[in-house]
């Protein structure tokens, strides 16, 4: 944006807060239908992930739940995860090919948890659909979780050589395998054709589908992705920092001790307030038009993150301004220098499902300045939104943010309405309990 501006977004913050308080009256319906198949089931949800070979806010996303099913809906949880750290090539292959791999282990898991609803995230490339089909054959009901669009994209954020990519559409991911969006000929073949294979018939075993945000489902529409759009539901992740505010579910722990947020801590800070990016460093989350932003807007930068592009962008630093690449850090790090930003940027080329870093960020009380690309805008202010890779208008969006004084505060109440843990919860809890009563 060019200007400016200011935007209450009550309209959106009040669509979310009705849903949650929709959602919440829900609660109270928590196990009252046994399912149709099998025996009745106790309180428990088994997690099924299969982890990435680079870490990121999936992962993250994945405990969080974890943790708001345990402490918000006190119902126990266990998580059956694989890392493709640990799987070779071939046998990853396999796994794609073959729709999944040792799905018995799936099913030992349900038996053993006795779980009433098998939540799936990432099923690439060793899950797959058969560990779904194993879940259902022993009584559990699933959800199936899209937080990517992994359903069509091989890649899973719809960009390549260096721009977005919506070429592979349904079951057609011939696309990815000529473009070689994998950067590995055989690898892009085994997803192409692991996903023409088997699309539908992981759709097909899922009693419903959670998406991050209304962007995210009608991509995944335009994709041609073959789900139960009646069945689909949008929901946000929690951001833990906003539970110390959250009024916990009955029969939940008792109310956490109010945490500071950014404004409170940071007159205990020292050194002038820079600019913060929280990114894997690849070409897709627009590192480079913050370095270039801040050095037209004369502000320094922070860059938390690792990642294939480290190199050039430092190279990129070197010519001019101030910046500092201080690698992946821990969660206790993270908050240390969010106490010492002045902002936050999430200056993303590709079309984000959510951005948790932005809503992170805001959670601690940063403004924050954004892409208006993918989900960002159903999160962030109008008065942080600028074309994507535009370093001048991020430059004129930073320079904004830095003399609103409201900004952090208006940012904080933004992202409670739609990320609080209890309204995340209470909706996660709607969807739990429709696939147990269906």
């Amino acid at each position: 944006m060019e200007r400016c501006g200011r935007r209450s977004g009550l309209e959106e913050r009040e669509a979310w807060r009705g849903a949650g308080e929709d959602a919440k009256n829900i609660l109270g319906l928590r196990n009252a239908s046994p399912t149709r198949r099998g025996p009745a089931r106790r309180p428990m949800i088994l997690f099924l992930h299969n982890r990435y070979r680079t870490t990121g806010g999936e992962e993250r996303v994945v405990e969080d739940l974890a943790w708001l099913v345990r402490e918000r809906l006190g119902e126990p949880v266990e998580l059956l995860s694989r890392d493709s750290v640990a799987v070779g090539r071939g046998r990853a292959a396999a796994g794609l090919l073959r729709g999944g791999l040792d799905a018995g282990e799936v099913a030992a898991a349900v038996r053993s948890t006795q779980a009433r609803v098998v939540h799936a995230h990432n099923l690439q490339p060793t899950l797959g659909w058969r560990a779904l089909a194993a879940a259902r054959a022993e009584g559990a009901r699933v959800v199936l979780h899209l937080h990517q669009y992994r359903l069509v994209c091989a890649v899973g954020v719809c960009f390549t050589r260096g721009a977005e990519c919506t070429r592979c559409h349904g079951r057609n991911t011939l696309p990815g395998v000529l473009r070689d969006c994998r950067g590995n000929r055989a690898q892009a073949l085994a997803y192409g054709a692991g996903l023409a294979l088997w699309q539908r018939r992981i759709v097909e075993q899922a009693d419903a589908v959670i998406v991050p945000s209304v962007f995210a489902r009608e991509r995944l529409r335009e994709l041609g992705a073959p789900l139960p759009w009646e069945r689909v539901h949008v929901l946000a992740p929690p951001v833990r920092a906003l539970a110390a505010a959250a009024t916990p579910v009955a029969g939940t722990r008792e109310r956490e001790s109010k945490s500071t947020t950014v404004d409170e801590r940071r007159s205990t800070s020292r050194g002038d307030p820079y600019a913060l990016v929280v990114a894997r460093l690849s070409a897709e989350k627009g590192v480079d038009v913050a370095i270039d932003a801040c050095r037209i807007a004369g502000v320094a930068l922070v860059v938390a993150g690792d990642g294939a592009e480290r190199e050039v962008l430092a190279r990129r630093a070197g010519e001019g301004g101030e910046v500092r690449f201080v690698g992946r850090v821990d969660a206790a790090r993270l908050a240390e220098l969010r106490v010492g930003a002045a902002l936050a940027l999430v200056p993303s080329r590709s079309a984000e499902t959510f951005g948790l870093a932005a809503a992170e960020a805001m959670a601690a009380g940063l403004p924050v300045a954004a892409s208006q690309v993918g989900a960002l805008p159903e999160l962030v202010g109008e008065e942080g939104l600028v074309p994507a890779g535009d370093p001048s208008a991020l430059a004129r969006a930073i320079e904004c943010l830095r003399e609103d004084a409201g900004a952090g505060a208006r940012a904080r109440a933004r992202v409670r309405d739609i990320c609080d843990p209890d309204v995340v919860a209470a909706r996660l809890a709607a969807v739990y309990n429709g696939v147990a009563s269906s």
